[in-house]
């Protein structure tokens, strides 16, 4: 069966396109400049995610009002941080994809001829960019609501570690589910019903890991390592997978 003129001249522009088309590090640079410019401009995601974090933050506080035993806060410490930590990139997440959705921008990237790997990248980058502002923010007035009234753990800036490890985990997993459910009519709902659930070994590891250092536990052997190796090898396995699995899910 021959092949048209038409056709023909397409391949070779094509061909010829991809051979001139910028390095993968290239495109993810200019992807993540363009996430992270409109974000700045805007900064609907970062004033939502602020927002809401610091309103559960606030209920929190006053459903912590009557418990007078320090060590018991002190021992529910880690849990609280990462009922903030989660409901807050809940709320990022289901926007993460909003400005691609806008005139078919999201559309208008995957038929360009561009490394998908690049545009998961660049989108997790932004993402883990956005929360780690947010929890920056959120952070220190949680240990001002929270733990200003009891003495600091010797190990407490370790929780920093079980922090990062999980911020990374929930980044890589919540940009691939974000990009699952962008076009579901109930998307945040639907969201939240698959990211739980996936996330679940993470956030057993990592409140594990963030209470030990709040507590003043911290062993290779005991919850604190047990947690961050757990982390550590979520965050591995996950990223990779994700990483891998982007280009079948957004086809």
């Amino acid at each position: 069966m021959s092949t048209s003129p038409q056709a023909k001249n397409h391949k070779k522009g094509q061909s010829l396109f991809m051979k001139n088309a910028p390095s993968g590090f290239t495109q993810f640079r200019l992807l993540l400049a363009k996430d992270l410019r409109q974000e700045f401009r805007t900064r609907e995601m970062l004033t939502s995610m602020g927002l809401y974090a610091f309103l559960v933050l606030i209920v929190l506080g006053v459903a912590f009002t009557q418990v007078n035993d320090l060590r018991a806060i002190s021992n529910l410490a880690g849990g609280l941080v990462w009922v903030i930590i989660v409901f807050a990139s809940l709320l990022g997440l289901g926007r993460a994809f909003a400005y691609e959705k806008e005139g078919g921008a999201l559309e208008g990237l995957l038929l360009a001829p561009l490394d998908r790997g690049a545009i998961y990248l660049a989108k997790f980058t932004s993402n883990l960019i956005f929360l780690g502002l947010v929890e920056i923010i959120v952070l220190p007035l949680f240990y001002f609501f929270f733990l200003t009234a009891a003495d600091p753990a010797p190990t407490f800036l370790a929780s920093v570690l079980p922090l990062v490890l999980g911020t990374v985990g929930i980044s890589a997993v919540g940009t691939l589910l974000a990009s699952i459910t962008s076009h579901a009519r109930s998307r945040d709902v639907l969201l939240a019903v698959l990211f739980i659930p996936v996330l679940f070994p993470l956030l057993y590891s990592c409140v594990a890991a963030t209470t030990a250092a709040l507590a003043g536990t911290v062993e290779l052997g005991g919850a604190f390592g047990i947690g961050v190796v757990g982390s550590l090898g979520y965050d591995v396995i996950m990223c990779a997978v994700s990483w891998l699995l982007y280009d079948y899910v957004v086809e």
